[in-house]
């Protein structure tokens, strides 16, 4: 690891004092369907359906909040275009894909330990 904990302590004080931003952050990036979501971008962009149907098991009312949140954050970018029917997509700004360079390693992690991490607790 390049950055010790020392070394971001002190760059950026307050780092774990509460009421940090980052922890806003941290919610919205790395909550359960922030996560996803970005994730399925990093495909590239998509409309609200295929959206649904690559993160299984989140709601319409969950998703339409998680999209809202990371568009205010500048993650995710909406574009809505004036067609009958209407048609909106996503895709993540360059700021969310900045934020997937390191995102993805730490899911690969995830991924290759899972199992292993989860089958220990049973």
């Amino acid at each position: 690891m390049s950055v010790s904990l020392a070394s971001m302590r002190a760059e950026h004080p307050g780092l774990f004092a509460d009421g940090c931003p980052t922890r806003t952050v941290l919610d919205h990036v790395m909550g359960k369907w922030g996560v996803l979501v970005l994730l399925a971008l990093t495909d590239g962009t998509q409309r609200w359906g295929a959206l649904r149907r690559n993160i299984e098991g989140i709601s319409e009312k969950m998703l339409a909040s998680t999209l809202k949140t990371l568009e205010a954050d500048g993650l995710v970018l909406r574009t809505a275009y004036p067609e009958v029917p209407p048609r909106v997509e996503y895709g993540l700004t360059d700021r969310g894909r900045g934020l997937m360079t390191h995102v993805i390693p730490l899911m690969g992690w995830v991924a290759e330990n899972a199992t292993d991490i989860v089958g220990r607790r049973e």
